[in-house]
């Protein structure tokens, strides 16, 4: 899956940006003007990068979110047979929902999929010796982003309450509210509108990808809003076929589940499963997008639910243990009729249609997930901003860019990431033709400006840097006033002398 990765260089793709090494700012902590939907998680990469170059980090995040998924399924399915452990295993580290978040970037999200059947066994075990220290080290991975926090906390308040064990209950679950406080404390002193646009619900919701519609979409663990990031293979007409084979093996094992795990554990995972696949759908009913719409344009907070299909992380985990039960229940009645060799297919068989099906994620999906070098302007505009005040402006003026040579892949400016200073860029998010506004406060004003002709200069902003390659036209009376610093390739640097 991460062959390409061998070769030097960063993948850059959507909200997956790695830089040589990454600053350490205040704003990485607590941002004023933003939602903290990257809290703690730069923060932590930045500190990890002043040991270890960003492109090893990469490699060793990517590698650990697949060890974490594919080990955490083995070693978490009640099998007797061990071959059933590595079925469980492909079967969850090898999935849509996996390829999809991992072409759009959402590598962050990843550990907390890759902690999860981490995360279920500690708490289902919870109530033994130790259980508590082996529950906060599980969550660990998921707490490193706001969704990941949220889905920890969820699956451990539903898996851990039990009558009578109050007092190890409320430990569990405010242990998990504490791994959550960076990003909540932040929340509540930013500057921004933690309310959403309401147009981001339809923007953001589940959408189908073959003739089997949206639920058939969610059903195999598919179905995210951005079409560039679902592989080519997830169209096939065949494709929900597998899906229902896999949906009957689960059926057919869940009650083997339920007779191996804990009393209630499995029953607590189905409820967890549920909630996730309904709010997944939501966004994309008629009267469920409405109300979703109303609820994050008035609830602050509640933005997070607009793309609500990264919330199937339950319901991928449970499909993924009991269809490998039900393969192995399915062996067993094979192996009963005489025929051991026919057991053994059956096993391989399940064990190799996540593959068949999902050809395209093989080889870094199908090569998309290429290493490219940065060009050496990033580093001559980083070394002249770096020790230097004042806040820069990045133009052409949007969050999204398409650099060739990123070969032409659309990835978040990466320069908030690359230099040593608070970096503007615009918050508002285009799908399609839907323009989804944003919540920060400055980068309104300053668009604002732009969008009337105004000057930069106007805007109080010290520097400029003009990524000269990615499309979108400056116009050369936005630079009026400035004085040009630095002028390559690539990027052009300007310092406003009237700017703070």
């Amino acid at each position: 899956m991460l062959a390409p990765l061998a070769a030097p260089g960063y993948v850059l793709g959507y909200d997956m940006v790695f830089v040589p090494r990454q600053p350490w700012r205040a704003e990485l902590v607590a941002p004023v003007d933003s939602l903290p939907r990257a809290v703690p998680l730069d923060a932590l990469v930045s500190l990890a990068s002043q040991a270890v170059p960003g492109w090893l980090l990469q490699r060793l995040v990517l590698a650990g979110v697949l060890l974490l998924a594919a080990t955490g399924a083995g070693r978490l399915v009640p099998a007797r047979r061990p071959v059933v452990r590595v079925v469980a295993a492909v079967g969850y580290a090898w999935t849509p929902y996996l390829a999809e978040r991992l072409l759009i970037g959402h590598w962050g999200l990843l550990l907390a999929y890759g902690a999860l059947p981490w995360l279920v066994d500690a708490a289902i075990r919870v109530h033994r010796p130790g259980g508590l220290r082996r529950l906060v080290l599980a969550a660990l991975p998921a707490v490193v982003t706001p969704t990941g926090g949220l889905v920890a906390l969820v699956t451990v308040a539903v898996l851990v309450a039990r009558r009578g064990a109050v007092r190890t209950t409320a430990l569990a679950v405010g242990a998990l509210l504490l791994l959550n406080l960076p990003w909540l404390v932040v929340a509540g002193f930013s500057a921004a509108d933690a309310r959403s646009d309401p147009a981001g619900v339809a923007a953001f919701a589940a959408r189908a990808e073959n003739w089997s519609g949206v639920v058939g979409a969610l059903a195999g663990t598919g179905g995210i809003w951005n079409g560039q990031t679902v592989p080519a293979s997830r169209a096939s007409p065949l494709t929900p076929l597998a899906t229902v084979v896999l949906l009957v093996l689960a059926g057919y094992g869940l009650r083997e589940l339920r007779r191996r795990w804990p009393a209630g554990a499995a029953d607590r995972l189905v409820g967890l499963a549920v909630a996730g696949f309904l709010a997944a759908l939501a966004g994309a009913l008629p009267g469920g997008s409405a109300g979703l719409g109303w609820l994050v344009a008035t609830v602050p907070g509640a933005g997070v639910l607009r793309d609500g299909q990264k919330l199937l992380v339950p319901y991928a985990l449970l499909l993924a243990l009991a269809a490998a039960l039900g393969a192995e229940r399915l062996a067993d009645r094979v192996a009963a009729r005489g025929a051991p060799g026919g057991a053994g297919a059956v096993l391989v068989a399940v064990l190799l249609l996540p593959v068949v099906v999902l050809p395209d994620l093989a080889f870094g999906a199908a090569g998309r997930l290429r290493p490219v070098a940065y060009p050496a302007d990033w580093d001559a505009v980083a070394r002249r901003l770096d020790g230097r005040s004042g806040e820069v402006l990045s133009l052409p003026f949007g969050a999204y860019r398409a650099y060739p040579w990123n070969d032409g892949r659309t990835v978040l400016d990466p320069l908030p990431r690359y230099v040593d200073a608070d970096v503007l860029v615009d918050d508002t998010l285009w799908v399609g033709s839907t323009a989804v506004r944003g919540e920060n406060p400055r980068a309104a004003e300053v668009g604002r400006v732009l969008a009337a002709g105004g000057p930069v200069a106007a805007t109080g902003v010290r520097w400029v840097v003009v990524q000269r390659t990615v499309g979108g036209r400056v116009d050369p009376a936005t630079l009026a006033g400035l004085r040009e610093v630095y002028a390559g390739p690539d990027l052009t640097l300007y310092e406003n002398p009237a700017g703070r």
